[in-house]
């Protein structure tokens, strides 16, 4: 099968389009004729080789994290699903973006939604969902979320909308609108956050959602004022230093059925900012990297 791969860990010019061996699906799993993927922050941070102390990764690597395709393959122990369903999920730490590719966790693709959003849904829609789940009963509550714009922010905004939440939502000025359409308030990233929400929210914020690569945190712990209903997805030491509740994503269908069901009611549509083809994987990588947004590869 085609398939991305690199040898070397540095910058986008290591990734090459080259034919290797195909994937197959084992206990508890799916194989998917790939359509299309997504890349995450995570990815361009293996291959320039930035996670090789905490994630160690051998080489050559495939990237990507999550795809939607149709499934090829049915592993001993799947019952709710059937070769030919449509899906979207997770497959390895990093090995999905080629014509084959193994979930282990996996949901149907709702009718409304494209291929290039169901292939940016996956990573996103696992950690937007575990960090909603983190932060418990938010009916008739206000969140404040960190980068509202975001693949994760977004499907976090949706998550915690449909939980009955009220949600303040921080963004660049060019999304404002992006996070209006989806139902949130919008204001502003940067200094003067405390007195923004202030205004916005005078009965105060019950909890607080890091969904971007900000310096918010600590106004973040000091908006809400406990650090147990503050979340970070970003995965930085100061999440550890200040104590709030770090959330990774997991490989749990339950978490990407969430987000499903919600795009079945149309209540929730992943964000694509850049769709290329896998011809042009380096590119992808530049795009993402350099703060383009989503940016979804369509590989058949």
């Amino acid at each position: 099968m085609q398939a991305a791969r690199y040898h070397n860990f540095g910058d986008p010019d290591v990734l090459v389009v080259e034919q290797v061996a195909e994937p197959h699906a084992s206990a508890n799993s799916v194989r998917i004729a790939v359509k299309a993927v997504s890349v995450n922050t995570i990815d361009y941070l293996f291959r320039a080789g930035t996670l090789q102390d905490m994630l160690p990764l051998a080489l050559p690597a495939i990237p990507g994290r999550d795809a939607v395709g149709v499934i090829d393959e049915v592993g001993e122990g799947v019952t709710d699903s059937k070769v030919g369903d449509l899906v979207f999920g997770l497959g390895g730490v990093s090995d999905t973006t080629a014509e084959f590719a193994v979930l282990t966790a996996w949901s149907a693709v709702p009718p409304h939604w494209s291929i290039e959003q169901a292939a940016a849904a996956g990573l996103a829609s696992a950690t937007a969902a575990g960090a909603i789940n983190a932060l418990g009963d938010l009916n008739g509550r206000t969140l404040l979320i960190e980068g509202a714009s975001g693949a994760v922010g977004s499907a976090a905004t949706a998550l915690a909308l449909a939980a009955g939440a009220k949600v303040i939502g921080t963004a660049r000025p060019a999304n404002h609108h992006h996070v209006t359409a989806l139902g949130a308030t919008v204001t502003t990233y940067g200094p003067g956050l405390a007195e923004r929400v202030a205004a916005l929210a005078p009965e105060g914020v019950f909890a607080a959602l890091h969904a971007a690569p900000s310096p918010a945190l600590v106004d973040l712990v000091s908006i809400v004022g406990d650090k147990s209903r503050v979340v970070s997805v970003v995965g930085t030491g100061e999440a550890v230093q200040q104590g709030v509740v770090v959330v990774n994503a997991v490989n749990d269908s339950a978490l990407l059925e969430q987000t499903a069901d919600l795009g079945r009611r149309g209540l929730y549509t992943p964000r694509v900012d850049r769709v290329v083809p896998l011809s042009s994987m380096r590119e992808a990588h530049e795009l993402a990297s350099g703060g383009a947004g989503k940016v979804v590869v369509t590989v058949s």
